[in-house]
């Protein structure tokens, strides 16, 4: 796979799916509106189906949303992500025990 699906990209998915607008999602992460099309374009072409369709705006406003193929893959990766803390949360209070205390 040439494009990784990370937690950058995977939270502009999730700012699109909560805002309906990937220039209000770019805004939200600190991103030009530029920037996040290119991201919203690569994982397009990577997947078989787009993950994101948006309209132009106009008196009508334009917007944009998940597609049923991007509400899969986000909800999957979201999925592992939850999956991977919990199976290292055990590691992680372990490793904790071994660190100075904070300094007052």
């Amino acid at each position: 796979m040439d494009t990784l699906l990370g937690p950058g990209k995977a939270a502009l998915l999730e700012s699109i799916r909560e805002t309906g607008s990937i220039a209000a999602a770019g805004r939200r992460m600190g991103m030009s509106y530029k920037r996040a099309w290119y991201l919203i374009d690569t994982l397009n072409k990577a997947f078989r189906e787009p993950l994101v369709t948006a309209s132009k705006g106009g008196r009508t406003g334009g917007g944009a949303q998940l597609t049923p193929m991007g509400n899969v893959v986000l909800d999957g990766y979201l999925r592992m992500e939850r999956l991977a803390s919990e199976a290292v949360a055990g590691e992680l209070d372990r490793l904790a025990t071994l660190m100075r205390p904070a300094a007052p």
